[in-house]
């Protein structure tokens, strides 16, 4: 059985950076998923990070989740739940702006370990991308243009936690999906599992890894590489016992960026007749993903297409 890939970022700066590389390229393209460790961000900061998202979820969230549960019968279900996913959640947006010092109930500390993890993450982001310019044999800086638009990449973070749950053969923690977005970090629970992703045709475990930074490809890094690297369906599955704590932060696209593939990564053939991936603006493709996230994003690149189709015909792109 093949190993899921675990990649040591203190490697690329030893005599196996070209192994490590190479690993990094197997996993972007066979995987969609990889896991980091070694990455440059301070376990103490992210047991901080563990340590009051947890406490906030007790003293502020808990209790609302569990009487969602109540009121919508949940513990009583007979039948497979397919409208609603098992978690408790909230969103910080970091780019282009903070909205950190608005959301409610954050503690002080709280709101500023995550500030500071938000920058870390960022870094760490822009870093991975430049390694994949290099994989992938685009110049640097390349994939961070991409996603620049007119007012530099979108970035937020989505705060869940998944409590036990009486009927996990019933509800899915979160439905199975891909990522609408660019490149995706997650730091997850390191002793309550869940997350899976599917390869091969077979659901695999992504293993938790304490301190570990799990990362993966989202639809806008599948488009630009023209389907060389490709978004993964993931799901979350939910457990009886324990609360499982995810912490995934989104580097995307600007909302105005134009995605479109690399003309590098598109063959003679492609480049004469018609991309394999349609050229689109980032915020358009957001708006239809808003409404078929748990769909096949086969179906989201063909409607963007015929939508850019449309636009031709009717006059030259916006890009703002």
């Amino acid at each position: 059985m093949e190993t899921f890939p675990v990649i040591d970022m203190e490697m690329l700066n030893t005599e196996q950076r070209a192994a490590t590389m190479e690993k990094i390229k197997d996993a972007c393209e066979n995987w969609g998923f990889l896991e980091l460790v070694n990455h440059g961000i301070s376990h103490e900061l992210m047991d901080t990070v563990e340590k009051l998202t947890k406490e906030h979820y007790k003293k502020c969230m808990e209790q609302r989740f569990k009487e969602m549960v109540a009121n919508k019968g949940l513990e009583a279900v007979q039948a497979e739940i397919d409208d609603l996913d098992w978690e408790s959640t909230f969103f910080l947006k970091h780019l282009p702006v903070s909205n950190i010092s608005d959301v409610p109930d954050l503690v002080d500390d709280y709101r500023k370990v995550m500030k500071e993890f938000a920058q870390k993450l960022e870094k760490l982001a822009e870093d991975l991308l430049d390694l994949l310019c290099e994989n992938l044999g685009l110049e640097q800086g390349y994939l961070k243009k991409a996603f620049y638009g007119t007012k530099g990449p979108t970035f937020g973070t989505k705060v869940a936690n998944y409590p036990p749950c009486p009927k996990p053969e019933l509800i899915k923690g979160l439905r199975a999906h891909t990522d609408a977005g660019g490149i995706i970090l997650l730091f997850q629970d390191d002793k309550v599992s869940g997350l899976q992703l599917l390869k091969d045709g077979k659901w695999i475990d992504v293993p938790p890894m304490r301190h570990s930074i799990v990362v993966n490809i989202g639809d806008q890094l599948e488009v630009i590489t023209n389907g060389k690297y490709k978004s993964v369906e993931h799901r979350v599955i939910a457990q009886p016992d324990g609360n499982r704590m995810s912490i995934a932060s989104f580097y995307n696209p600007g909302s105005d960026a134009v995605i479109f593939p690399a003309p590098e990564l598109a063959d003679k053939e492609e480049k004469e007749n018609k991309l394999k991936y349609p050229k689109f603006v980032f915020e358009d493709y957001m708006k239809l993903y808003a409404a078929l996230k748990f769909q096949a994003k086969e179906p989201r690149f063909e409607a963007m297409n015929k939508a850019m189709e449309t636009t031709a015909n009717l006059g030259p792109i916006a890009t703002a």
